[in-house]
C-alpha cells in the first residue's frame, strides 16, 4: 500500500481524522502521523483516530521525534530518547499502529560498532519495557541520509537480527544520498532487496516498510527532500526490484508534493505490475 507522510498538502481538514478520510478519497492505502516535533496527541484523540482508520482501511505508521540520539554524549539524553521511544509506541498502540519509525542515532567519533553495541543495549532496554506491557508495536530504525549519522544498511540489517520486535524502514532517497549517488538502477535496488531478504527471512519480505522521495544531496549526503521528477532517483527501477522480490508492505512518500507522488508512485507500481 502506498501513502503520505503526513496529512496530505490538498487535505481541507488538517486534522488527523481528517487526514485519514482524504487518504482514503485519493484511493491511497496507507498514512504516517508525524510526530517528529513531539508526541502531541492524547490518547481519547489516538482511539478517534485510531477508529476512523479501521472505518476507512487506511493503515497507519507513526514516525517517532527527531529528538532522539541513543548514541548521546550526555545520558539524560539517552534516556529521554528511549522514554520518547516508548511513548510514540503507546500511542501507536492506541492508534493501532503496527510500526515506530525513528533515526537512532549519531556516531560522533565513535566507531561503527561502537555505535551499534549501544543503539543495541539501549533497544533492548525500550523492548524490555514495551514487552512488558503487552506493546507488540514494531520497531524500525530508519536508513539514514548522512555519513554522520548512523544507519547505513548493513548497520540497520544488524540491529532488527540483534533485537526482537524491530525490523528496519528503508529510506531508498536516504541510501542513494549517503552513498552520493549509489543505489539508484535496478541491480543496485535488488542488491539492497536480497541483503535485506538474506538476513531477515520473510518476517521482513511480507512486512517492509519503505520511504522513497526525490532528494538532494552532495558529498555530505542528504540535502533536502525533492518532488520525484525533479531528482535523479530511478523511482520504476526500484518499484520494479520490489515486485520481482514480491516484497509486501507500505510505501510511504515524503515528496515536498506528498500526495502527488504517492499517487505516482502507486500508478507506477500497478502499470508495471500489470505489464508482468
Amino acid at each position: 500500500m502506498f501513502g503520505t507522510a503526513g496529512v496530505p498538502l490538498t487535505a481541507t481538514d488538517r486534522s488527523s481524522e481528517g487526514g485519514v478520510r482524504y487518504i482514503r478519497a485519493l484511493n491511497l492505502g496507507a498514512l504516517e502521523i508525524e510526530f517528529v516535533n513531539g508526541v502531541r496527541m492524547g490518547e481519547e484523540k489516538a482511539r478517534k483516530v485510531g477508529a476512523v482508520a479501521i472505518e476507512e482501511n487506511v493503515a497507519l505508521t507513526c514516525h517517532a521525534p527527531y529528538y532522539i540520539n541513543l548514541n548521546s554524549r550526555e545520558p539524560e539524553k539517552i534516556k529521554a530518547s528511549r522514554d520518547r521511544i516508548i511513548h510514540t509506541a503507546r500511542i501507536s498502540q492506541i492508534l493501532g499502529v503496527r510500526s515506530v519509525i525513528f533515526h537512532p542515532a549519531f556516531n560522533h567519533d565513535d566507531s561503527p560498532e561502537v555505535v551499534l553495541a549501544r543503539v543495541v543495549r539501549e533497544l533492548n532496554l525500550v523492548r524490555e519495557t514495551l514487552d512488558a506491557e503487552g506493546n507488540d508495536v514494531i520497531l524500525r530504525p530508519e536508513t539514514t541520509g548522512k555519513g554522520t549519522q548512523f544507519g547505513d544498511l548493513a548497520e540497520t540489517i544488524r540491529i532488527a537480527k540483534e533485537v526482537s520486535g524491530v525490523l528496519p524502514c528503508i529510506d531508498f532517497s536516504h541510501l542513494h544520498a549517503r552513498t552520493n549517488g549509489r543505489y539508484n538502477s535496478y541491480d543496485e535496488f535488488c542488491e539492497i532487496l536480497n541483503e535485506l531478504a538474506e538476513g531477515l527471512r520473510d518476517r521482513w519480505v511480507k512486512n517492509v516498510h519503505f520511504h522513497i522521495s526525490g532528494i538532494e544531496y552532495g558529498l555530505k549526503g542528504e540535502k533536502r527532500h525533492l518532488v520525484l521528477k525533479e531528482s535523479d532517483l530511478c523511482y520504476k527501477e526500484l518499484l520494479k526490484a520490489c515486485l520481482t522480490f514480491g516484497v509486501e508492505g507500505l510505501v510511504i512518500c515524503e515528496s515536498p508534493n506528498l500526495e502527488e507522488d504517492a499517487l505516482l508512485l502507486q500508478q507506477t507500481y500497478l502499470a508495471l505490475r500489470k505489464q508482468g
